[in-house]
């Protein structure tokens, strides 16, 4: 779990330094601008083309995801569990991980960096929903996305001089609703 962790960390870091290293080599002010834009996560100046490009991404990483739902759900157990179950883990990690990819690098690569919405809201929903993974799927899926809107119009109504962008608000409510739920998971477990 350590060696696991110190990689997050190290990975983040040489992303964070070649971020910066495109940001300083930003070619004009412009280019500049965009960049900062995208790195902040917005909707703003979207259409139906961009709903395009990254649709058949999104619906081939749903199906993927939707496949994989019977080995999550005996993933559950525990992985010595599943295989003997003849769930293929590496068949199973392989369809979770290039699902989920292809749906977060389509949304990213057109809205950009909009985080913390997929690690709350299936937590949000699992007592509602059930604590099975494969139920969970859809609606969190649906359930991101109302969420997004929502903020997403709330953001462009709220007064002030500058649009909020959608990535820093959803950071910004995410990342202590995270904390929140880290914590009393952990305390819960004692």
């Amino acid at each position: 779990m350590l060696t696991l962790i110190l990689a997050g960390v190290a990975i983040n870091s040489l992303a964070g330094a070649l971020t910066a290293l495109a940001l300083n080599l930003s070619p004009n002010p412009f280019a500049l601008a965009d960049m900062v834009h995208w790195l902040m996560g917005s909707f703003a100046d979207r259409s139906l083309e961009d709903v395009a490009l990254a649709a058949p991404f999104v619906l081939l990483g749903m199906a993927l995801l939707l496949v994989s739902g019977p080995g999550l759900r005996a993933l559950v157990l525990g992985e010595e569990t599943a295989a003997s179950l003849g769930i293929g883990l590496l068949k199973l990690r392989l369809l979770v991980t290039i699902g989920a990819a292809l749906c977060v690098g389509a949304g990213v690569a057109v809205s950009g960096a909009i985080g913390f919405v997929g690690l709350v809201v299936p937590h949000l929903l699992r007592p509602l929903v059930g604590y099975d993974p494969a139920r969970l799927l859809l609606p969190s899926a649906l359930a991101g996305a109302v969420l997004l809107v929502a903020a997403d119009s709330l953001v462009r109504i709220l007064p002030g001089v500058t649009e909020l962008k959608l990535g820093v608000v959803t950071a910004l409510i995410g990342a202590p609703a995270f904390l929140h739920l880290v914590w009393t998971t952990r305390r819960q477990m004692r």
